[in-house]
């Protein structure tokens, strides 16, 4: 078993770590296959994900108060979900999607399970066991991201602003890698890091992929444009 901060990072990244053809979606963005509106649902679903996931890290970082490295993570969290709603704006409108549109939308279940989970370990789960079942799947996003801003430039003409939000995932934000390292490490110096947050890893995992392929299941794959 791990012993070291740098360790359990590690061992958790490589062990969640999705297979290549685990996610629908993004292979069709890549390839300029997938339908527009999938790009457009996926918009319209991180309207009501950001916020929940923004809401969610505050509560985490108000349980952590007794551990301001944990507590500083999620509070770096919470902040990152502002900048990101700003650039979704761009995202929505390169995607022709109007105000009332937003407004209107009905989520589907298999978007917003993932920040459904979220919210239930902010109450439920101890935040050492959340820093490191996150930061696994943070990997993830972000290379899936890095991917689909690419997609999205080369076959569906979107500029830097479209491509804002996915850019802000794609790219580390400086200091991130460090925090999560410290809360970490509080985990682990005070016990409060266990077994538990392999499971809640685990779970976190299957609802990111759920909301990828849920998007991919919305219409056969077709031409971008």
């Amino acid at each position: 078993m791990a012993t070291t901060a740098t360790e359990r990072l590690d061992a958790a990244v490589r062990r969640l770590t999705p297979r290549p053809d685990d996610n629908r979606l993004v292979p069709l963005v890549a390839a300029g296959t997938a339908p527009l509106d999938a790009i457009a649902t996926l918009a319209l679903e991180q309207y009501r994900i950001i916020d929940s996931d923004r809401r969610a890290f505050l509560h985490l970082a108000q349980r952590s108060t007794g551990s301001p490295a944990i507590s500083t993570f999620f509070t770096a969290m919470a902040d990152g979900e502002y900048i990101a709603m700003s650039r979704l704006h761009d995202l929505a409108a390169a995607c022709r999607l109007d105000q009332a549109t937003v407004r209107d939308y009905r989520p589907r279940a298999g978007c917003q399970t993932y920040p459904a989970y979220l919210a239930w370990l902010a109450l439920n789960a101890e935040p050492a066991n959340v820093v490191l079942a996150l930061v696994a799947n943070f990997t993830a996003w972000g290379r899936y991201c890095a991917v689909v801003s690419h997609g999205l430039r080369t076959h569906y003409g979107f500029d830097a602003r479209g491509c804002g939000f996915f850019d802000f995932f794609a790219q580390p934000v400086p200091g991130d890698g460090e925090r999560a390292l410290a809360a970490v490490r509080a985990g682990l110096d005070s016990g409060l890091l266990t077994e538990a947050a392999d499971h809640y890893g685990d779970l976190v995992l299957s609802y990111e992929l759920m909301f990828w392929n849920t998007l991919a299941d919305l219409a056969p794959a077709g031409p971008a444009r």
